[in-house]
C-alpha cells in the first residue's frame, strides 16, 4: 500500500488550457506503479477546458454542480452530479461548467507509453459552447 496524505495546494488552471476560473487539486500522477492520473477539477460558472484529447480516454465523474461536455461535432451533453463519462481515445472534446452553476469532476486518464496523458488543442469559441 502507497499513502500519500492530504497537503497540496489547490492549482489555478493554466490559461493555454482553461477559458474561465478553474481550480484543480491533484490527487495522484502516473508513475512506475501505476499509469493513472486523477485530480479533482472546479469550474466556475462559464469556464471550461480548451479542446484536448487523450491518447487512452478518459473519464469523468461529476461532483457538483451542472456542467457540459461535448465532443467534436457531437453537439453537447448537459453532465450533473453522480454522471460518469467516458470519452475515448484520441476524442476530441471539451468540459467544463454551465453559464450560471459552478461544476466539478475527478478526471481520470492513463498515460501512454511516453508518459503523456493528454494533447491540448484550441479553446472553445463562446458559439461552440452555447448549447
Amino acid at each position: 500500500m502507497k499513502f500519500t496524505p492530504s497537503g497540496s495546494r489547490t492549482a489555478p488552471g493554466p490559461a493555454d488550457w482553461f477559458t474561465g476560473s478553474v481550480h484543480i487539486d491533484g490527487i495522484r500522477n502516473p508513475d512506475d506503479q501505476s499509469a493513472i492520473g486523477c485530480a479533482h477539477v472546479r469550474f466556475t460558472p462559464g469556464a471550461r477546458t480548451a479542446w484536448h484529447t487523450h491518447p487512452k480516454g478518459q473519464t469523468l465523474y461529476v461532483t457538483d454542480g451542472i456542467g457540459y461536455v461535448a465532443t467534436r461535432g457531437g453537439g453537447v451533453q448537459e453532465i450533473r452530479p453522480g454522471d460518469v463519462v467516458y470519452i475515448e481515445p484520441g476524442e476530441e472534446h471539451w468540459h467544463g461548467a454551465t453559464p450560471d452553476r459552478f461544476m466539478a469532476h475527478i478526471a481520470m486518464q492513463e498515460a501512454d507509453g511516453n508518459g503523456d496523458v493528454v494533447t491540448w488543442l484550441e479553446h472553445v469559441t463562446d458559439n461552440e459552447y452555447r448549447p
